[in-house]
């Protein structure tokens, strides 16, 4: 359906303007009506990694007056792979600034706003109310709930992507004219059931193909030109090559946009409802973690642990603890493991951040090895506290 502009046109472009954007004036759409309207707008852009790198990218050659830059989190060399606003020089620089320098070098009449904070139920609320129209490039369930709600008690629309993989995703959540992310996704998927990308992995390109869809949907908010993806979940599968779109309604019985709405303010806690850890998995570990300072401990004084890596085999050739035996939580979580884990000796289990191994410390501690224990932090802690010289993921 198409709908009204977003935004009220600015009252003028400058010659420099127009010779800037006139491949977009000479598109009948867009026009000079459509430029002045991305000339006025404010754009907030959640997180300038995957997905936020290219959508800063185009969103400030494509003209938006004013951009937003949220991100409290700094550079790293992994990042480089598929978060090309930053740069092998840029590495250990506060993405927000990074991401800010390379904005203003593809378009210095771009108004840049860092904001270099983590976005919480404290700030979004002030942050948002200075924007037109969000764009959520966010890679955790926590704050894509937080980011919509806020956005729907402040009226506002985003566009919303995901990547994991090869495959990706994106919808434009407006609850004045749609559903909101609630109506897809009423509850957050079981802890543990859905690997984040630094997890799983991630297709770089995957980035640029949802990244630049998220902008093109922003620019036809911006400018009322088209048919966005309001009440439309698209899909695509890079590996197959393959888009396709499912409608989604908005849902009469929302708990945010309903007809008889129980949300009616920001969560307190929305780490607690979205729950990185089961409780279950939060209960074993709590008196039977240690530290990767103390698991080499233990190891340098022979003590008999079995230590066990639950992470998956292409992970274990990036980077492993030395005396660490592969075996993947997916065969804990069937059983098939069980039957063949040492009685007699302490089993220490470690993932990459300690995610993983709690939940498979809940199956052990179930299963009767009542002394088994994980390393909090992982491998990241065992190379940050024990073996600087490993590579990180």
């Amino acid at each position: 359906m198409s709908l009204p502009p977003l935004v009220e046109p600015a009252a003028e472009l400058t010659v420099d303007e127009v010779r800037r954007y006139s491949r977009h004036l000479i598109i009948p759409d867009v026009g000079m009506a459509g430029q002045k309207r991305l000339k006025n707008a404010k754009v907030l852009c959640v997180g300038a990694g995957g997905l936020g790198s290219p959508g800063l990218l185009y969103l400030a050659a494509a003209g938006v007056g004013t951009l937003g830059i949220i991100d409290f989190d700094v550079v790293d060399e992994s990042n480089l792979q598929r978060q090309v606003i930053h740069g092998q020089s840029d590495i250990g620089r506060l993405k927000a600034e990074s991401a800010a320098a390379s904005v203003k070098e593809i378009n210095p009449l771009v108004n840049v706003i860092v904001h270099n904070v983590a976005l919480t139920t404290d700030n979004v609320m002030e942050i948002f109310s200075g924007y037109d129209l969000i764009v959520d490039g966010t890679d955790n369930f926590a704050t894509r709930y937080m980011v919509n709600d806020a956005a729907v008690l402040l009226g506002k629309p985003y566009v919303w992507g995901s990547i994991y993989r090869f495959d990706g995703q994106a919808s434009v959540f407006w609850a004045e004219h749609g559903p909101c992310y609630r109506c897809l996704y009423p509850e957050p998927p079981p802890p543990g059931m859905v690997p984040s990308c630094a997890e799983g992995g991630v297709l770089g390109v995957l980035c640029a193909s949802i990244g630049s869809i998220q902008v093109n949907e922003a620019i036809k908010l911006l400018a009322g030109i088209g048919e966005p993806l309001v009440g439309r979940l698209m899909i695509y599968d890079a590996l197959e090559m393959q888009y396709r779109t499912v409608k989604v309604r908005k849902d009469p019985e929302c708990a945010l946009c309903g007809k008889d709405p129980s949300i009616t303010q920001l969560m307190e806690d929305y780490e607690a409802f979205c729950g990185t850890v089961s409780d279950e998995a939060a209960q074993a570990a709590s008196g039977s973690t240690i530290t990767a300072t103390e698991l080499k401990e233990m190891q340098d004084r022979g003590d008999d642990i079995y230590l066990i890596d639950v992470r998956e085999p292409n992970e274990y050739e990036i980077v492993n603890i030395p005396g660490a035996v592969l075996i993947p939580k997916g065969e804990f979580i069937s059983g098939a493991a069980l039957a063949d884990l040492p009685q007699n000796r302490k089993i220490v289990l470690h993932c990459k951040s300690g995610a993983r191994s709690a939940e498979v410390l809940a199956v052990l501690k179930n299963a009767g090895f009542s002394d088994a224990v994980h390393v909090g932090g992982g491998v990241l802690s065992w190379v940050k506290a024990v073996d600087p010289s490993l590579p990180t993921y």
